[in-house]
């Protein structure tokens, strides 16, 4: 593998536990915790203050874009992403307006070309000034606008020991729910990811500084199950697909066979078990498993989470 392959190749692995997420097979990462909400994801809460915990472990191997595994390239990370939820009585449109805000934790063990680093730390927050909902019926629906930030660590020319993106990225987003009265529930939250280049990239350590922009991202996380009372059962994902070329200095990016191809765009579907439980207080759990697959120019694996919803 000459220079620019290795240096690409070991660029994928950047970020792998940003927010709580793996990162795709790009230099560019998923700020976005894919999979994460799924049990009413177009119904916020009544006006007040929340508290949500995800928790969980991702393991996963890199796949090229034939979606074969990259030889000794692979990745292990436990996360845990801190979120606060805030649901206000002014109205927008006729909706409730909101905001809230993440904070990532991660630990992730990445294997390279025969070489394994261990880094633990922040990965890149992200904030949401504005979140606006509606109720009407059995349906529930919400807008925002997600602004991602690169707060977390980075190293240049070591993704080994990277765990943020070092770029911004916004996210516009809509999610629904449909909840009948028997309890049969399907949700879901398109979104779609623009980003802002990395100029501090570097292929190897100490090589000249290049600005390397991932390409735009489509994906939705959604859920269809059914109620019981305080308890539910279903299944739920999600799918990313890469719709830009990603460049570097400006340059798409072309295919490269054996390695990328297309223009290094990812893409991936997950789908698995979902169960959730709400107590007496109104706190609710979830936990689930997510199996990916059809997974091009990125990490596929699977991914467990425990989350917990508490009213504060």
């Amino acid at each position: 593998m000459n220079t620019l392959k290795r240096g690409l190749a070991a660029s994928a692995l950047a970020g792998l536990a940003l927010a709580a997420a793996p990162a795709g097979a790009k230099e560019g990462t998923d700020q976005y915790p894919n999979g994460a909400e799924n049990w009413l994801a177009g119904a916020l809460p009544p006006p007040g203050t929340y508290y949500l915990n995800y928790f969980g472990y991702y393991s996963g191997k890199l796949k090229n874009g034939d979606g074969k595994r990259v030889s000794g390239a692979g990745a292990d990370a436990w996360f845990n992403a801190l979120r606060v939820v805030h649901v206000s009585e002014r109205k927008l449109l006729g909706g409730n307006w909101g905001w809230y805000a993440i904070l990532p934790l991660a630990s992730q063990e990445v294997s390279l070309g025969g070489s394994r680093n261990t880094v633990a730390g922040l990965g890149d927050a992200t904030f949401d000034p504005f979140v606006v909902s509606w109720h009407a019926g059995d349906w529930h629906w919400a807008v925002g606008m997600s602004i991602n930030l690169p707060t977390g660590r980075y190293r240049e020319g070591d993704p080994t020991q990277s765990i943020g993106a070092n770029y911004w990225s916004i996210e516009p987003l809509f999610a629904v729910t449909w909840l009948n009265g028997d309890g049969w529930e399907l949700s879901a939250k398109f979104m779609y990811n623009v980003k802002s280049s990395n100029t501090r990239f570097r292929l190897t350590p100490g090589a000249e500084r290049m600005k390397y922009a991932s390409g735009d991202e489509f994906h939705v996380d959604y859920l269809a199950g059914k109620r019981f009372g305080p308890w539910g059962v279903g299944l739920s994902g999600y799918y990313l697909k890469q719709l830009e070329d990603d460049r570097l200095d400006g340059r798409s990016l072309a295919a490269s066979p054996g390695l990328w191809s297309g223009g290094r765009r990812g893409q991936v579907l997950a789908i698995g078990p979902s169960v959730t439980y709400t107590n007496a207080s109104g706190v609710q759990f979830i936990g689930q498993w997510q199996h990916e697959s059809r997974v091009e120019n990125r990490f596929g694996g699977d991914k467990f989470w425990f989350k917990a919803v508490m009213p504060l």
